[in-house]
């Protein structure tokens, strides 16, 4: 049992959802002995200084409750942490997407999730992506996936949908990118292993294999193996994307000659033109953005977490 622990939450995740689920879940707390303390956030990124101030505070467990965003925050902050010193993180997915507790295992049910995540007793540890933008210096720790390009717009369109939730806020975001945004770009790679030039619609980095609540982009990849892999799209027409759609639904889209993926431990990418670009679901450039040149690498086994 962990010694101490901080709770933190993002009562707007879900479009506001997270509050009333969260508040259900306070008798469990109560049940479970120890030092444990609950933090909200009240702007953007505040869960990552709450997670620097978890670590300070001595504490040994922090749990993030909310959705991929949180969690992104909240990793963002135990990353700044020396690794002695980083607390184990727990999670309680009651977001919208999920992707990462999906890859993690945890229960899907927030209370299950929660005593699950109290009891810590299947920790251990896994890999950790960091993007730079080359230009500005600018990085940024992600947990599941990066999209440059068109699953990037997607989630800045997904912004946009205070109706829907879920996975149909994120199939309706697809299909007005196909419609509104297919604009391919030009773009080096230049791998450990390998470089080569294409025209691609989408280039997604992942460590684990689904975003958007359901669409399975690298269906094969997993967070402890110590390499992260690419999904390209390339340039294909609007009508070959809505055939790809269902196939990235079920995983089945590698068998197009569309798609390339790839592992690596070290990429980088140079574009024609600017990339729009999503770190697990939070918009890292939007329109109006001139990033071009970004470059990844995978942290192996830089985080202690909760899994299922």
């Amino acid at each position: 049992m962990p010694r101490k622990v901080k709770l933190i939450l993002n009562p707007m995740a879900d479009m506001g959802r997270a509050w009333k689920a969260a508040n259900d879940l306070r008798p469990i707390v109560q049940e479970f002995k120890g030092d444990i303390s609950w933090s909200g956030t009240v702007y953007p990124t505040h869960a990552t200084e709450l997670a620097k101030q978890a670590a300070s505070e001595g504490c040994d467990l922090v749990i993030a409750l909310g959705g991929d965003g949180t969690a992104h925050e909240v990793v963002n902050g135990l990353m700044q942490v020396p690794a002695e010193k980083r607390p184990v993180l727990g999670l309680v997915p009651i977001g919208s997407g999920n992707d990462f507790a999906h890859a993690l295992g945890v229960p899907k049910k927030s209370d299950h999730a929660l005593v699950h995540a109290l009891k810590a007793e299947t920790v251990s540890a896994i890999d950790v992506g960091l993007m730079t933008d080359e230009t500005s210096g600018r990085k940024e720790y992600f947990d599941n996936t990066v999209g440059a390009g068109f699953d990037a717009v997607v989630t800045i369109r997904s912004h946009t949908l205070p109706i829907v939730k879920g996975f149909l806020m994120y199939l309706t975001a697809v299909i007005q990118t196909i419609i509104l945004n297919h604009n391919p770009a030009k773009i080096q790679f230049q791998s450990d292993a390998e470089s080569w030039e294409d025209s691609v619609l989408m280039t997604t980095v992942c460590n684990g294999g689904r975003e958007g609540g359901g669409f399975l982009i690298s269906p094969e990849s997993k967070i402890d193996d110590g390499v992260l892999q690419f999904l390209n799209v390339k340039k294909v027409s609007r009508a070959m994307m809505f055939r790809l759609v269902p196939e990235f639904m079920k995983g089945t889209h590698l068998r197009f000659p569309a798609t390339q993926l790839g592992s690596f431990k070290k990429l980088s990418l140079k574009s024609d033109r600017p990339l729009y670009i999503h770190t697990d679901g939070e918009i890292f450039t939007s329109f109006g953005s001139d990033v071009r040149d970004i470059s990844f690498e995978v942290l192996p086994g830089a985080l202690q977490v909760v899994r299922g």
